[in-house]
């Protein structure tokens, strides 16, 4: 297949097939403007780009020149010099004098347009950008350290995003449309990307990317940003390596995946390893990993493949550790039967306020696998498969915190007893708004230490009264 042809089907050069995406050129007079439906969202005023005719009769240009070119030209070193040349026979032919600068700007747009996902493409190099969030063309914020802010990038148009939303999942066998306005995938280094589209959004299509670290985070890195401290980790390493099942709970943005991914760095090398995700994002260094992941429905509404399908198949693959990137549905069941039935060291996430929210939580999702169980079987079955609940909060100041390791001791009567072994307490805010307050240990000793001693796991006694 030539080089234009793949250029045609919008296929990202960063994939395996090194395809290059489509650059869609918006037509003046193409189309008007439509009539506002009752209740729709206002659209933002369009704000005008100097140069968008020039940068689009570039694209065109570059697009005419790629279509006998070789894979070769398709990195960055090579394309550049053909794209300069473009831009500088079109400011000549059309007898203009281009500001350094914004010729920089035009050469470095067009290369993000053709290479990488357009607009956002330096927010998704920016290391300090943890999430994108693309609210119809005009919109565009990005979470830097917990806090949100608008960024002065901007799309064309609702088909400029839409464009770049089908280069993200086209690749990955999805797709996008009326029929099927929302889709879940990832980048190729990992980040979680969802999109919604119209009819269901009335901003125009929108776009939320949740960036990874290019180098997965390791438990140093969570002590010195002060999410926990270092006794906290020396304590979630022994429950890790002793194979106690572990849940980390929190809400959404509060740093779940990233502590899953850190404890589970702590498991041993020689043990099989099976992770269940939505979307792959788990980054695991050791070499005996299998990675599973979810599968929509086809365009006719057949073979989706969900976690809980994934669970059960994953019981058959001879685990020794399972680890389930969220339980949120019916797979709760499943993933509690596994640990229930040999399969100990578990680890999953799931979203909740609290230790004792996640466990109604777990209620709630294992009555959705449609069981006719009583709630005391529920809770006997949660207090015997779980050992330690991981609760993870984002708080005002956009810091994440590990506020609670709580033990689940088992049940008394009807009720599930819990209790913390660490805390974090705030105490108030400083003038700059930052969260005041401490870690401390409860001075309560956990009542699984003989299993960790008896794993070789031997946690000194004044961790928990420090």
């Amino acid at each position: 297949m030539s080089l234009l042809k793949r250029l045609e089907q919008g296929k990202s050069p960063q994939h395996e097939d090194g395809a290059i995406g489509e650059i869609r050129t918006a037509k003046p007079g193409a189309s008007k403007p439509a009539t506002a439906k009752p209740g729709a969202v206002k659209p933002l005023p369009m704000a005008v780009d100097p140069w968008r005719e020039f940068k689009s009769s570039v694209h065109e240009a570059v697009i005419h020149l790629l279509e006998s070119s070789s894979e070769a030209d398709l990195i960055p070193e090579n394309l550049q010099p053909q794209v300069e040349q473009a831009v500088d026979e079109r400011a000549e032919t059309k007898a203009i004098t281009l500001p350094r600068l914004d010729r920089q700007h035009i050469v470095q747009e067009v290369m993000d347009e053709i290479l990488g996902y357009g607009p956002i493409t330096p927010l998704l190099q920016d290391p300090s950008v943890n999430e994108i969030m693309v609210n119809g063309p005009k919109q565009v914020y990005v979470e830097r350290q917990g806090k949100l802010e608008s960024v002065d990038i901007m799309f064309r148009d609702d088909a400029h995003v839409l464009h770049i939303i089908e280069k993200i999942v086209a690749p990955l066998g999805r797709r996008i449309d009326e029929s099927q306005p929302m889709v879940d995938a990832r980048l190729p280094d990992g980040s979680r990307v969802n999109a919604i589209i119209p009819p269901l959004a009335l901003n125009g299509p929108t776009l939320t990317i949740r960036k990874f670290a290019a180098e997965p985070f390791q438990v140093e890195d969570l002590v010195r940003f002060n999410t926990l401290t270092s006794a906290m980790a020396r304590f979630l390493e022994a429950c890790v390596i002793g194979r106690l099942n572990i849940v980390v709970s929190g809400g959404t943005g509060s740093g779940k995946t990233t502590t899953l991914g850190v404890l589970s760095a702590y498991i041993p090398e020689d043990e099989r390893i099976i992770t269940i995700e939505d979307a792959a994002e788990l980054q695991l260094r050791q070499m005996h990993v299998v990675t599973l992941e979810t599968r929509p429905a086809n365009i006719e509404g057949k073979g989706a493949i969900m976690i809980r399908d994934l669970v059960r198949n994953a019981l058959r693959m001879r685990p020794e550790r399972i680890i389930v990137g969220e339980v949120r549905s019916g797979e709760a069941l499943d993933m509690l039967q596994a640990m229930n039935t040999g399969h100990d060291g578990s680890l999953t996430t799931g979203h909740a306020n609290s230790p004792r929210d996640m466990l109604s939580r777990l209620e709630t999702m294992v009555l959705m696998a449609g069981m006719d169980l009583p709630v005391r079987a529920i809770r006997e079955q949660i207090a015997s498969a779980i050992d330690v609940i991981v609760q993870q909060n984002r708080l005002r100041d956009g810091s994440r915190k590990i506020t609670h390791i709580t033990e689940v001791l088992g049940m008394e009567g009807d009720v599930i007893v819990l209790q913390d072994i660490f805390r974090f307490e705030q105490t108030g805010v400083d003038k700059q708004g930052k969260a005041l307050g401490g870690f401390r240990a409860t001075g309560v000793r956990p009542q699984f230490m003989e299993r960790l001693a008896a794993a070789g796991q031997n946690v000194p006694d004044e961790v928990f009264f420090s």
